[in-house]
């Protein structure tokens, strides 16, 4: 029963994870399906999917706050045209941009049409 238990919170973890991120993960679904099956304690649960998501929310971070220096090779994968688009957009919108990062798939129809 352990072993069930350790699988649905690193499934739950890693869900959360992808979903945080680029790769399109359903991990409320899979919350409340753990939920609904009431085997395992509901704030443990939040806490791991909590803690997946902050995690997948850094490794998109990540690139985005560095890469950017790396702008002048021949395999950065964005356009300079494409990044200065970017770039004005979001000084001319600011903060109001980030909302729209909560929306379903909006985050992947952003990163697309930027970095095409």
């Amino acid at each position: 029963m352990a072993d069930n238990a350790a699988m649905d919170y690193l499934l739950l973890f890693t869900s959360a994870l992808l979903a945080a991120t680029l790769i399109p993960a359903q991990s409320e679904a899979v919350l409340v399906g753990l939920l609904l099956n009431g085997q395992s304690a509901f704030w443990l649960l939040i806490a791991v999917a909590t803690l997946g998501n902050t995690l997948g929310s850094v490794i998109n971070w990540w690139p985005g706050r560095y890469l950017e220096h790396f702008q002048d090779k021949r395999w950065f994968p964005v356009k300079a045209a494409s990044l200065a688009r970017a770039q004005q957009w979001f000084q001319r919108y600011g903060w109001g941009v980030l909302l729209l990062s909560w929306l379903r798939d909006c985050k992947e129809i952003c990163v697309t049409a930027f970095c095409s």
